[in-house]
């Protein structure tokens, strides 16, 4: 079975989401940036992220934080963070997804045993990107993103145009739609207001018939809520995250997995409570 048909199928078997836990091998990542940048604390921080429930663990060796400030990182450069720790991660035992804007770095991580492409500018960015998905059999995740925000957006409207037209790519490229995963890209390209309504209104993706993303951890829009530093935004993104899932997110991003699990655990059984 394919590795996404069979990561879902085990979580309908656990009546809860998949849970993809962030592994940032990066100095300036928005809330964790140098913390696992030493192969030993990234290693341990996996192992951390699979003790935990994580179904999935995402590396990503260049920030892509949507509020600038980050550095741009050479081919060569995330290529060697990610050799330092990749093989120990995914010989943890659970799927790793490779995050990056790079198709080369996608086709590498891949041939060493990464098993998901976490593309958050939805195969729009690199053109090689599709190709390698395809080449390699590998699901997707298809993020959308702007390169600025624009209150006067319909933002519904402009994921849904993005996601059209990186399908059509996929399709281009001979991606088959059982490999490939939505994610509205919470904080990308959009003010606090548009990332709320994306996470308000998710079902409004439904229609394309495929398991769609939501990665909402420690994201700025919840200091717009309520003043704080990404460190003590963990009330709101499991806020954000049970909204996510009533509304129909199949995955969820975060960072911290093991208060997420145990929040979906009592919201799953007050629901069968009723």
């Amino acid at each position: 079975m394919p590795v996404l048909a069979r990561l879902l199928a085990e979580a309908r078997a656990k009546a809860r989401p998949l849970v993809m836990g962030v592994l940032n091998v990066t100095p300036d990542s928005f809330s964790d940036g140098g913390r696992f940048l030493r192969p030993a604390a990234a290693i341990e921080h996996g192992r951390r992220l699979v003790a935990e429930g994580a179904d999935i663990v995402d590396v990503g060796a260049e920030s892509t934080r949507p509020y600038g400030g980050a550095v741009p990182v050479t081919l060569a450069e995330e290529r060697e963070r990610l050799a330092k720790i990749l093989p120990a991660v995914i010989d943890l035992g659970v799927p790793v997804s490779i995050d990056t804007l790079k198709a080369p770095i996608a086709a590498w991580a891949l041939e060493a045993g990464a098993a998901i492409v976490n593309d958050v500018w939805g195969l729009q960015g690199d053109r090689d990107m599709a190709r390698i998905v395809a080449e390699h059999r590998a699901p997707v995740v298809i993020m959308h993103n702007r390169e600025k925000a624009d209150p006067s957006i319909d933002i519904i409207a402009d994921v849904t145009e993005f996601f059209t037209r990186s399908l059509e790519i996929a399709a281009q490229a001979a991606i088959a739609l059982d490999r490939i995963v939505l994610d509205p890209g919470i904080g990308f390209g959009k003010t606090a207001e548009q990332s709320l309504t994306c996470i308000a209104r998710l079902d409004a993706w439904r229609g394309f018939n495929l398991p769609l993303l939501v990665g909402a951890s420690r994201k700025r829009f919840i200091d717009s809520i309520v003043r704080s530093e990404p460190m003590e935004r963990l009330g709101g993104s499991l806020a954000a995250h049970i909204i996510a899932v009533e509304n129909g997110a199949a995955i969820i991003r975060v960072h911290d997995v093991a208060p997420t699990i145990q929040a979906l655990a009592v919201t799953g059984a007050l629901r069968r409570a009723r």
